[in-house]
């Protein structure tokens, strides 16, 4: 052989090698001692008036290490917190729509790269501003128009503000999704599209009319019947149905020590009304879901699209929806050590893990402190379900996160 090949030869050799020895390593133990600890330590801030309540439940795979219910559900009603009771899961529900849009692109009705225009014409005279020195007001054309993955990156530069023309309906829901849609497309964007991330709920409200247009379905219908049902989710829902009501947990603000109902103008609405006479569907946070529910869907996308025997999505687009598409943008992400996937954030450095997460976890949190991470290395889920609507949770959500971690041993 001559020395060229042998150059090319050995590193190939050591690659497969630890390839080999990566697939023969045996799967870490469960350290069953810390998982047993976390329902406690969540006790400990449900007594600190954190929160009212806490479902929190740890996977590796179809193993479920821990699964607990802390606390109150609703503390006026006195409905304890049990493991099946019902959330808003908020921003958790945009890698839900981001699977239908993958969906209709594996069946070749739409391509991540077409302009959202394609579909939705209302978006072919979109302005940007020019965001720079005595021009900053003035509008120009964008660079390229926006695509469907500058909406699943959040790099599209949509505003998250609601237009000025239905400013309530993010709390009101009384506005149809299309109708939503056409007052976005009326907005200018913040930024040349891909330069630059800036979280939209209002870009992900665009994908849920794509779904719509593409599959000749309500969003909230396809969701339901591609979704939703077929994983088994029979407490996922966008409009509550009245046998469910009793099992929704009470969305909670703090004052002067304490926890009290949030008001009528948090995301959603009154919490108490649950929704009653709405129609707007919120493909961006409108998804009710439990535990259980959660971690059908979490093991779906960590089997590589399968549940049950029955395939959702190929192995290339949960890669797809997993690996960073921003790594080349600064200050994305809610934390520090972090890119965007297709709706999903994903972990890409030690800062990331320093909230708990293994490198190259991938999840999402929703408004109300809810949070479902996937961590394919160690094949371990990790959902924490709480209602509180004006933060204060950080500190309980790492604790958490690095106590579920943890309970992998060595």
């Amino acid at each position: 052989m001559s020395l060229v090949r042998r150059c090319f030869a050995i590193p190939a050799l050591l690659f497969i090698s630890a390839l080999c020895a990566a697939q023969t390593r045996p799967a870490r133990e469960i350290n069953r001692d810390i998982a047993a600890k976390i329902p406690e330590r969540m006790r400990h801030f449900v007594d600190e008036k954190a929160v009212a309540g806490v479902v929190t439940l740890v996977a590796r795979d179809r193993d479920v290490i821990e699964f607990d219910a802390q606390g109150m559900a609703d503390t006026e009603a006195n409905h304890l917190m049990r493991k099946d009771t019902i959330f808003q899961i908020m921003s958790m529900t945009k890698p839900v729509t981001a699977i239908g849009i993958m969906m209709l692109a594996e069946e070749g009705k739409l391509s991540l790269r077409d302009p959202v225009d394609m579909y939705l014409p209302e978006f072919k005279d979109l302005k940007v501003a020019a965001n720079n020195g005595p021009d900053g007001a003035r509008l120009r054309q964008p660079d390229h128009a926006i695509t469907i993955r500058d909406l699943l990156t959040h790099t599209a530069g949509m505003t998250d503000a609601a237009p000025a023309a239905i400013g309530d309906y993010q709390h009101a829901m009384n506005v149809p999704l299309g109708e939503v849609v056409n007052h976005l497309a009326k907005e200018q964007l913040l930024f040349q599209p891909g330069t630059a991330w800036s979280y939209s709920s209002a870009g992900i409200e665009i994908l849920g009319r794509i779904i719509e247009v593409c599959s000749g379905q309500k969003y909230e219908d396809f969701i339901g019947d591609r979704i939703l049902k077929p994983l088994g989710m029979k407490d996922s829902f966008f409009f509550p149905p009245a046998d469910k009501v009793d099992r929704i947990a009470m969305v909670y603000v703090g004052k002067d020590g304490n926890l009290v109902r949030a008001p009528g103008d948090i995301l959603g609405g009154d919490p108490a009304k649950h929704r009653a006479g709405s129609v707007f569907s919120a493909p961006g946070w409108g998804l009710y879901s439990t535990a259980e529910d959660l971690l059908h869907l979490y093991q779906m996308m960590l089997n590589d699209g399968t549940y049950a025997n029955h395939r959702y999505l190929s192995p290339f687009s949960i890669h797809l929806m997993t690996e960073s598409h921003t790594s080349d943008i600064r200050r994305k992400g809610w934390m520090r050590g972090s890119d965007y996937g297709l709706a999903w954030e994903v972990v890409t450095d030690p800062m990331g893990e320093l909230a708990g997460h293994g490198l190259g976890s991938y999840g999402h949190g929703g408004a109300f402190g809810t949070q479902g991470w996937i961590d394919p290395t160690n094949r371990l889920i990790t959902i924490m379900l709480i209602q509180r609507a004006d933060g204060g949770t950080d500190t309980m959500t790492r604790v958490f996160l690095n106590m579920a971690e943890s309970s992998l041993g060595k």
